[in-house]
């Protein structure tokens, strides 16, 4: 009778670098972390390489200086940017955002709630269903920490308001917040918007150039 399931390993590679020969490195590292800590290999296992080595080991990223000069080429130095929908993740989007902020005096950020598009929380949802609020309301920064700044993530013990706001502001860029979950929300504040939303992502572009704005999408 089978009664374990599928076992997933975390295995541990030297640093990776430019040029390094991706391949040979993983491969000598399961090895010796099968030899290491005793475990076999059989057919149909399946590993796993995180696309930011790869890219790593074939130079194909960008540095956040480079990242803050494309978006004043594009908006040709803005004292001001908007962006919209942007997600909850300390790892998957504060170095872009790092890039953003760099790159201009002062930026709006429009967040949805009560997650992002993945499911990263920004409030505590039974709270905003015995508040006066609702998923179609817009909530200011100081309304949000009035009334839900309190709530930190369960997991990660950080509230992301907090975490944005502090890494834009050491980027010498002032930072307002504001959370709709509709787009053209950010336009009340600029017209110059990078929408960052993955699945809804052309829908939000159009919406936003019906009404005036310069859009970039963050693709």
């Amino acid at each position: 009778m089978r009664d374990l399931g599928t076992v997933i390993r975390g295995i541990r590679t030297p640093i990776i670098k430019e040029n390094d020969d991706l391949a040979t490195i993983v491969v000598n590292s399961l090895l010796e972390a099968s030899k290491n800590n005793n475990f076999e290999f059989h057919d149909k296992d399946i590993v796993a390489i995180t696309e930011a080595v790869v890219g790593i080991s074939e130079g194909n990223y960008v540095t956040v200086d480079e990242v803050s000069q494309d978006i004043k080429n594009k908006f040709n130095n803005p004292e001001e940017l908007g962006i919209v929908f942007p997600i909850l993740s300390r790892n998957r989007f504060s170095l872009i955002l790092k890039g953003i902020a760099r790159s201009t005096k002062k930026l709006y950020v429009q967040l949805s709630f009560p997650s992002d598009e993945v499911g990263n929380g920004i409030l505590d949802e039974e709270k905003l269903y015995r508040s006066n609020y609702n998923v179609g309301s817009t909530i200011t920064e100081e309304e949000y920490r009035k009334n839900f700044g309190d709530w930190i993530h369960p997991f990660t013990g950080i509230n992301m308001i907090d975490f944005y706001k502090e890494l834009i502001e050491n980027e010498n860029c002032e930072a307002v917040f504001v959370l709709s979950n509709n787009p053209t929300e950010i336009l009340n504040y600029t017209k110059n918007v990078i929408n960052c939303d993955i699945h809804t992502r052309v829908r939000t572009k159009e919406l936003l150039e019906k009404e005036g704005a310069k859009v970039f999408g963050l693709y």
